[in-house]
């Protein structure tokens, strides 16, 4: 499947700016360009017509090149090109190698406006209305950080209930403790604009206690479990979004290890991994979600088990191509009976609030 990705596109990608040698630095990620899509406007209750969007591109490594530096140019987290270039090194990947660009991504399930943040996959989709057309609705997709295990980013619905530039960071009694444990610092508030303040320069507040969507002083934690449990951006991604999302904004975190959508009339499955144990049978989380989107008898159980195997987070196409047959029942993927919500979300009966 790899194979048939990379061959699929015959022009590579350079470096920025169309450089053959990396040249990585603040002022290029502030440069970067983060592309917006848009789609039909879903009538209410129902999906939109297409949920896949962008595209999965080619890279060719150039010397001096990581694949860290290579996400946040991107706009990927370090798990989306880890997990999409299984065995190369990400500090040290091998000048002359194609990799893959993992920018193509299934719309989470079932909320297309305001704020989701599918936590498995560490990325954030923000969906608007275009100017002057309710017809169409513009798509804006971040990856994150999210919470350590010990401090498990939450499932559930929020509203924005604020907006701060350079917040202060009032540092919790439990984190508090933490700090001078690891390292002695026993401070208690880190002053708004610090350099190592987590909450970075912007900050959009939620209606979830203790939570919050905002930058971060450590970029490369992005795509990676690193916070006290909030939602921390790239700070060119948050520098972009905050303007954009006004106070009373609705949003959602949710947990979909496996997302199912279609474009052009194919049906795609894009598979994480379960990062918090919460969905430990991916076939059934893949069965209900194509139940839900009433898709599993389009879908082809070969090439879905080959997908869940896979685990690259790559959208896949699970559907026959155009000139073979169409599944047989026996083959199409039946439904698995399930304990997960409407929204694919596990309800776990134990989680720690922090706000970084």
């Amino acid at each position: 499947m790899r194979a048939f990705i990379l061959t699929a596109f015959v022009v590579m990608l350079a470096g920025p700016g169309g450089s053959l040698a990396a040249n990585f630095d603040e002022d290029t990620f502030g440069r970067k360009s983060i592309p917006a899509y848009s789609i039909p406007t879903p009538e209410r209750g129902a999906p939109p017509a297409e949920t896949v969007i962008g595209q999965v591109r080619p890279y060719r490594i150039h010397k001096g090149d990581t694949l860290i530096d290579l996400a946040r140019y991107y706009d990927l987290g370090y798990n989306e090109i880890v997990d999409a270039n299984p065995g190369i090194d990400p500090w040290v990947p091998p000048a002359g190698a194609t990799i893959l660009l993992p920018t193509q991504w299934v719309l989470p399930c079932c909320t297309y406006d305001g704020i989701v943040v599918n936590i498995p996959e560490m990325r954030l989709f923000f969906y608007r209305r275009a100017a002057g057309d309710p017809h169409t609705t513009i798509v804006y997709t971040y990856p994150v950080g999210l919470g350590r295990d010990d401090w498990r980013t939450p499932s559930g619905k929020f509203k924005i209930r604020g907006k701060t530039v350079n917040p202060q960071w009032n540092i919790p009694e439990s984190i508090r403790k933490e700090h001078i444990a690891e390292r002695g610092d026993p401070r208690k508030f880190i002053p708004g604009g610090a350099p190592d303040n987590p909450l970075g320069k912007y900050r959009l507040e939620l209606t979830l206690p203790l939570y919050g969507i905002h930058g971060t002083d450590i970029p490369w934690g992005v795509g990676m479990q690193v916070s006290h449990g909030c939602v921390r951006l790239y700070p060119e991604d948050i520098e972009r979004l905050f303007p954009l999302v006004p106070v009373g904004t609705a949003g959602e975190f949710v947990y979909q290890p496996v997302k199912v959508g279609t474009r052009a009339g194919a049906v795609y499955v894009e598979v994480h991994r379960d990062i918090y144990g919460y969905a430990p049978a991916l076939y059934r989380e893949a069965s209900v979600a194509l139940e839900r989107a009433r898709l599993g008898a389009r879908a082809d159980r070969d090439r879905l088990l080959a997908a869940l195997e896979d685990l690259s987070g790559v959208p896949m196409r699970i559907s026959p191509e155009p000139d073979e047959p169409a599944p047989a029942s026996a083959q199409s993927v039946p439904v698995a009976p399930t304990e997960v919500s409407h929204d694919g979300a596990p309800h776990p009966d134990k989680e720690q609030a922090g706000n970084d």
